[in-house]
């Protein structure tokens, strides 16, 4: 299976091709086009398993219900795909490890991910924006990440230091797309105290800790919306 991202990062589109056998499972409703050899099949479960449980913390977690599979019937098959939103796609791939991933960012993944939820903690619930639960893609294969805007990645070590130039640890709350299951993180304020947080408009962030990989936005979708909506005229009944 292989992967060539078109137009981003502002309007990225994912391009597959797979050889026969390949499984590619993705969101519903992702599939811009695919050529003829290509069998679909919706189910609640990827292809790698998976039970009627799991469907549902996808569903809390912010993802759908059922599942679209992919299935190459013959060599030399491919399948375009884009996100719900303007922004970047990302390939991560995993060598037996796990992803968590925000709410509405996973796309697609190949045969053996398997696309679950996990919980991570009452107050990151509360405060972090991003919900309890997340989604946790395990095993191995690729997976496919969506965002609001670019994609970039940060190297976190144990520490707290970033191997990459761009990076910090510390991240606004609306701006994490997924990261590696060796990082944990903490809610926190942006600046030391909470007045200097709500005046700087920073408010929430997320401090990460241990190691692993990072992967932010440059985009915070409900900063965007909140900035649209006051653009928009108030439709009369």
């Amino acid at each position: 299976m292989r992967f060539e991202i078109t137009g981003g990062p502002g309007a990225a589109a994912a391009r597959v091709k797979l050889d026969q056998g390949d499984t590619l499972t993705a969101e519903v409703g992702s599939m811009i086009a695919m050529t003829p050899g290509l069998e679909v099949s919706t189910s609640t479960a990827t292809r790698s398993g998976g039970a009627v449980g799991q469907a549902l913390r996808r569903v809390f977690a912010g993802e759908s219900l059922f599942l679209n599979h992919f299935i190459a019937a013959r060599e030399g098959q491919e399948v375009i795909l884009a996100p719900k939103c303007l922004g970047d796609i990302r390939v991560h791939t995993l060598r037996g490890g796990a992803l968590i991933i925000q709410a509405g960012s996973w796309l697609a993944s190949s045969h053996g991910v398997q696309i679950d939820a996990t919980w991570k903690g009452l107050q990151n619930a509360l405060f972090s924006g991003e919900g309890g639960l997340w989604v946790r893609a395990s095993g191995q294969g690729s997976v496919l990440l969506n965002a609001f805007g670019a994609i970039y990645a940060i190297d976190v070590a144990e520490d707290g230091e970033t191997a990459a130039p761009e990076g910090g640890h510390i991240v606004d709350t609306g701006h994490i797309v997924a990261f590696e299951e060796g990082l944990t993180f903490r809610t926190t304020k942006a600046a030391r105290t909470w007045g200097a947080s709500l005046l700087g408009g920073e408010r929430l962030v997320c401090d990460f800790s241990g190691r692993g990989k990072l992967y932010c936005q440059t985009h915070d979708p409900r900063v965007f919306g909140r900035g649209i909506g006051r653009l928009l005229r108030r439709r009369d009944a």
